[in-house]
């Protein structure tokens, strides 16, 4: 996360498709089996500060209730400049995947000023290895976006199987007020497709919503973001680890015209610091992640 955006969504046409079986359902504490917790300086410079998974336990920072995991930052420390930044999390998958489907189940997003959310994959020497955003943006600003980066050289076509679109409940208030919904991607040696569902959606697939054991991208539609690899090698990516976190500010929403932009008052910076009640709404809240390979 993050660097030059590689490429986003433009044209429509057909999808390849493949049955893929279950071989990781996450849910609940199964959280703390999937993931390591990485308490490291943030890679985008936020005003943040990740913790280990005994000081996320230890102040609630991420919380297992029945089939639900809670994924927060601090909300209650009026922060000293010189500190290191608002506590947060930022777990990274044990198992790292090439040709698979990932579908994440989330009911809330992290959102308010200065917040940066996003769900993940990446491994390897960055950008070399590849990266794919499924879902991320900041300070409530607009829509999700979806991007892929990688090293140099690589293209995307204009004309490809994909909506082009994000919908308005993909991100922050709007998705949180309608529910959350389903986010998947399909990654293989030709391409990477993401799609976004929201909870209610009659067209969400039955085998989506179910979480069941097999998963058949030929019925889930036209996706909303496409990358295949027409002048883009995806062959050559490594396998990638699933990353989620919640950063502060930083290279991306605390740069002064996006911040500003955003309709956020003073700065990123003090706002973070000064005003820990505005990130009570700043938790990722997973149903399940389902892996299938």
């Amino acid at each position: 996360m993050h660097g030059a955006v590689l490429a986003l969504f433009f044209g429509v046409s057909s999808a390849l498709a493949a049955v893929y079986q279950n071989t990781e359902n996450i849910v609940g504490a199964g959280f703390y089996n999937s993931f390591n917790f990485e308490a490291i300086p943030d890679p985008t410079a936020g005003r943040v500060n990740y913790v280990d998974q005994a000081t996320a336990t230890s102040t609630n920072l991420t919380f297992a209730s029945g089939d639900k995991f809670v994924l927060r930052a601090d909300d209650t420390t009026v922060l000293d400049p010189s500190s290191a930044g608002r506590n947060s999390v930022r777990l990274q998958s044990k198992n790292a995947y090439s040709t698979h489907v990932a579908v994440f189940d989330i009911a809330h997003m992290p959102q308010g000023c200065g917040t940066w959310p996003a769900v993940w994959e990446t491994g390897g020497a960055w950008p070399y290895g590849g990266e794919t955003d499924i879902l991320e943006g900041v300070n409530d600003q607009g829509t999700d976006q979806s991007t892929l980066h990688t090293a140099p050289g690589c293209t995307m076509p204009d004309s490809r199987p994909e909506t082009g679109l994000a919908e308005a409940t993909s991100y922050g208030p709007a998705f949180n007020a309608n529910g959350g919904g389903w986010y998947a991607m399909e990654r293989t040696s030709d391409f990477i497709y993401v799609w976004f569902w929201a909870r209610g959606d009659s067209s969400v697939p039955s085998d989506v919503a179910a979480g069941g054991s097999t998963v058949d991208t030929q019925f889930w539609g036209t996706p909303s973001a496409a990358f295949p690899d027409t002048s883009c090698d995806i062959g050559a990516f490594v396998a990638h680890n699933i990353i989620i976190n919640l950063t502060f500010c930083g290279a991306w929403a605390g740069d002064a015209s996006v911040y500003a932009s955003s309709g956020c008052p003073s700065t990123c910076d003090d706002f973070v610091n000064n005003n820990p009640s505005a990130f009570s709404d700043a938790f990722f809240e997973f149903n399940a992640i389902n892996v299938y390979t």
